[in-house]
């Protein structure tokens, strides 16, 4: 495996007023219809940075974007403004044959690890496949190259001629990380990577990603629901609500002092190890908004226990409060001073 530059602390990924909506589908007679689908705002107006050599953690409820975003900075679904500077270049303005030459560097690790892998070619044929689409090596060394691949992964090279189908989800979502690694990448988008496996699996294959990082210099937009997973591979976290980024933070100040009601609303419904546990806290209320019909103002308002009129109609900026924290709520210092947490001295 060829060595990456060491990490430094500039923007490897900087998003810039980043939005994605989708046409919605209506029904048979939507023809006789003179009014317009309503479109779905799935990613709206999101900015962040993601540092070399970090993992930054994006987390959420189903339905909150995370997905579509991951899918959007890539290319895998074109969006609808914005900017996504990679290395400094907008990559939303390369050509077909420029954005060729960035997948060598950027990759995606998907959610189900047996979808995302083609049923009817074998472990060997789908990484040649990426080797020699992308010329990463000479035709004499891809067996070589492929060896290494599923060893660096935890897998036998004598797995290489077998199907999707004749290996476990754990194994599966390997062979998954082997294809994204298998050009050399330096950034690697992985959405929900063990949310698809069994629990039992989960830690190995978190630990292999962090493994991963160290020995390859890699940079990682790692989404998740799981605030366990999150709390134990994470840099920084980013919090998202029906499109919107609505707080970032280290990740020990995430756990230890969230400012917005959204993150503690989120911590305290995470469950806990504790059978003897009993939580009082009162979970987030009601369900989330369509996005066909986004709220006026912060989108949380409708569920949030602060919300004054001010938040109905004004939607809040995401602002920086100390250092290398940001939050968007009008009212995130009384959110910060109320927010009591049993277990907080033990959070990382």
């Amino acid at each position: 495996m060829n060595a990456h530059p060491p990490a430094i602390d500039v923007p490897l990924v900087d998003v810039r007023n980043l939005s994605m909506s989708f046409a919605s589908r209506r029904g048979l007679l939507s023809h006789l219809s003179r009014t317009a689908a309503p479109k779905v705002v799935a990613v709206d107006d999101v900015s962040l940075q993601i540092r070399r050599g970090e993992i930054f953690s994006l987390v959420g409820e189903s339905g909150s974007g995370k997905t579509t975003f991951g899918r959007a900075i890539l290319r895998l679904v074109e969006p609808t403004s914005g900017e996504v500077l990679f290395r400094g270049e907008d990559v939303l303005t390369f050509s077909r044959k420029e954005l060729l030459r960035v997948r060598r560097d950027v990759q995606m690790i998907f959610q189900n690890p047996y979808a995302s892998l083609n049923p009817r070619m074998t472990v060997r044929q789908m990484l040649a496949e990426a080797l020699a689409v992308h010329e990463v090596c000479p035709r004499a060394e891809i067996g070589e190259r492929i060896a290494s691949l599923l060893e660096l992964v935890g897998l036998n090279a004598s797995h290489a001629d077998r199907f999707p189908s004749d290996f476990s989800g754990g194994q599966r979502q390997r062979i998954g990380i082997a294809r994204a690694l298998s050009v050399n990448p330096i950034f690697i988008v992985a959405d929900e990577p063990v949310s698809a496996v069994d629990v039992s699996v989960q830690a190995q294959i978190m630990n292999l990603l962090l493994d991963l990082r160290e020995r390859l210099d890699l940079t990682m937009l790692f989404i998740a629901h799981d605030l366990s997973v999150v709390r134990y591979v994470s840099t920084r976290v980013g919090v998202m609500y029906l499109g919107r980024i609505v707080e970032v933070a280290p990740r020990r100040d995430i756990f230890v002092r969230p400012h917005h009601p959204y993150t503690q609303g989120l911590l305290r419904a995470a469950p806990r190890p504790d059978p003897n546990y009993r939580s009082t806290a009162v979970a987030i209320r009601g369900e989330p908004p369509s996005p066909m019909a986004p709220p006026s103002g912060c989108h949380f308002h409708p569920r949030c226990p602060m919300a004054t009129e001010i938040c109905r109609a004004m939607p809040p900026p995401l602002a920086t409060i100390e250092a290398d924290h940001l939050v968007a709520c009008h009212h995130h210092d009384l959110a910060a001073e109320q927010w009591t947490a049993p277990d907080r001295a033990s959070h990382p």
